[in-house]
């Protein structure tokens, strides 16, 4: 597989189907920022983390790599004439969001309540997830205003909602792991 190809030298990519438009896109933007997060998620397992975590994480992305192909599928072009689907990969699904929702739930049962928001910080592996969370949210944002001028899957929004949630989990879990200090957001009085 060729890495350049030159077909995008003048401010266009094709999207799945072949349909091709401006990179500035929101579509483009979409899933450019989902390939974002999925790196970000790629720097937190290969930090000094359990391998059961980092098995997760593997999933996580390849999880991501599907949303990005769904972003990347305009839906007139998601089935062919035949009526078969053209994306020839398994979607996300309700599933998917299971598993974050149960691996959130695991992690949380461990951890003390939260009673204020949390500062980001206090180890850099932590750091790191909350930065990962943060675009999740921007991937999240950008998936929702794409929603509204084409329609979406609606389990692509879900998923990336959770995963932000899964992500600020995982953040207290590590600072409870790597014993770094959780620092409670207390607003100061004037």
């Amino acid at each position: 597989m060729k890495i350049y190809t030159k077909t995008g030298d003048k401010g266009t990519t094709a999207l799945f189907g072949g349909t091709r438009v401006p990179k500035h896109h929101l579509r483009i933007e979409s899933y450019g920022t989902v390939d974002e997060l999925n790196s970000y998620i790629g720097l937190i397992r290969d930090q000094n983390i359990n391998d059961i975590l980092k098995k997760k994480l593997t999933k996580i992305q390849s999880d991501l790599f599907t949303l990005g192909a769904m972003l990347a599928t305009p839906p007139e072009k998601e089935t062919l004439k035949s009526g078969k689907e053209r994306l020839n990969i398994p979607k996300i699904n309700e599933e998917s969001i299971q598993f974050l929702e149960d691996d959130i739930d695991l992690m949380n049962k461990d951890l003390p309540q939260m009673t204020h928001f949390v500062l980001p910080g206090g180890h850099q592996t932590v750091s790191f997830c909350h930065i990962a969370r943060c675009v999740c949210r921007r991937s999240e944002r950008l998936a929702v205003a794409l929603n509204e001028e084409e329609t979406i899957s609606e389990t692509v929004l879900k998923y990336l909602n959770r995963l932000s949630d899964y992500l600020f989990v995982l953040a207290r879990k590590l600072t409870q792991d790597l014993q770094a200090e959780e620092i409670k957001w207390i607003p100061e009085k004037f």
